[in-house]
């Protein structure tokens, strides 16, 4: 996870702001998503 979403995530949950939350988690997700295509061809190609 890259630092500066870690550090707004740690700073919503301490001001317990839900929206915000939601938001970096599907931000989280939508990263995810997007590198593990990307991951699975360079370990198939090698």
């Amino acid at each position: 996870m890259p630092q500066w979403l870690c550090n707004q995530l740690m700073r919503a949950y301490q001001k317990k702001d839900i929206r915000q939350i939601r938001l970096l988690n599907d931000c989280w997700y939508f990263y995810r998503a997007k590198q593990r295509p990307s991951e699975e061809s360079v370990t198939t190609n090698s």
